[in-house]
């Protein structure tokens, strides 16, 4: 079986893969237009072939129209007539990763995988997952958590207006101060990566310098106080290019158990639901439990399931 980066004399086959099974997949429409913009290119979509030149299997790596190297995979299928679909695909994303290496990426793309909510109720559904995840692990992506998408529409009932909490506008440093004391105990998992690979202070700043990136306006960010007057966390209301957005919240160690997740989401929710958002989405790890569970008391919807695969990271000993 021959594995293999595409050209653009395979870009009609390419585009005409059809994925039946129930998880998210990039169809023709969507592959040509962000090929078209740079986000697909024929060196990051690979393919696997038999004896007779028959596609058996394709890999779809996507990365920013202005990156270097791929960021994640965003869609991976083999034919059921390839046979064992974990093994062919296991030689497929290995192929993919080691040309990524060799071409100097710092380090291997993730996979991400959307799904239905209650796939695991799905027997197709939790096969397509299996066989995935086979390959995955099998490639070197070991690391998996499982992430909700969430939603907030117009039509869900407005936090209430009393808060325990009281906000105010800060300074950057003072942003990257509480990122750096938020750190510690957090229990999201691509925060708990960042602290291990990179230590507590290069974790900070990366996730002050995301949060400047995005799409949200910068003078949405509040800092907030307890009733005492003592800081206790921070609110930062951000968005994505097609909606308001939960950006990050996060509670000082010494608060945490209160409840004060609540007084900061609701204060997200309504800042987002004052300025007329139809729509507030969100994202958490089924690991994070309280910050779940937040969601779910706010009137939060989980409309989908992310399950994304990533090499380990190695730590470092770093002082926090």
């Amino acid at each position: 079986m021959l594995f293999r980066p595409t050209t653009g004399a395979d870009l009609e086959r390419v585009a005409a893969v059809t994925v039946p099974e129930p998880v998210g997949w990039i169809d023709s429409d969507r592959y040509r237009d962000e090929l078209g913009q740079g986000m697909y290119r024929p060196e990051w979509t690979w393919v696997a072939e038999d004896g007779d030149g028959r596609l058996l299997a394709r890999a779809l790596w996507w990365g920013r129209a202005d990156s270097a190297h791929p960021v994640a995979l965003d869609c991976l299928h083999v034919d059921p007539a390839a046979g064992d679909r974990a093994r062919v695909a296991t030689g497929l994303l290995t192929a993919g990763l080691q040309a990524f290496a060799a071409a100097g990426a710092p380090k291997p793309p993730l996979y991400n995988l959307t799904l239905p909510v209650g796939w695991r109720d799905d027997a197709v559904a939790a096969d397509a997952v299996a066989w995935r995840r086979s390959a995955a692990r099998a490639a070197g992506l070991s690391h998996e958590v499982e992430r909700l998408r969430l939603e907030w529409t117009s039509s869900d009932a407005r936090p209430g207006g009393d808060s325990r909490l009281t906000f105010a506008p800060a300074s950057d440093e003072e942003f990257l101060g509480m990122f750096r004391r938020i750190a510690v105990g957090s229990l999201d998992d691509e925060t708990r990566r960042n602290v291990a690979a990179k230590g507590v202070e290069a974790a900070a700043r990366e996730e002050l310098e995301f949060y400047l990136g995005c799409p949200g306006e910068r003078e949405w960010w509040r800092l907030a106080y307890g009733p005492d007057g003592r800081l206790a966390g921070l609110a930062i209301p951000s968005a994505t290019p097609y909606a308001r957005n939960v950006g990050f919240l996060g509670v000082l160690p010494e608060f945490r158990g209160r409840g004060y997740v609540d007084d900061l989401l609701a204060e997200v929710t309504r800042s987002h639901a004052e300025a007329g958002a139809d729509l507030i989405t969100a994202t958490t790890d089924t690991g994070n439990a309280p910050m779940a569970a937040a969601f779910a008391r706010a009137g939060y919807r989980t409309t989908q399931i992310r399950m994304i695969w990533s090499a380990p990271v190695a730590e470092q000993e770093q002082a926090p």
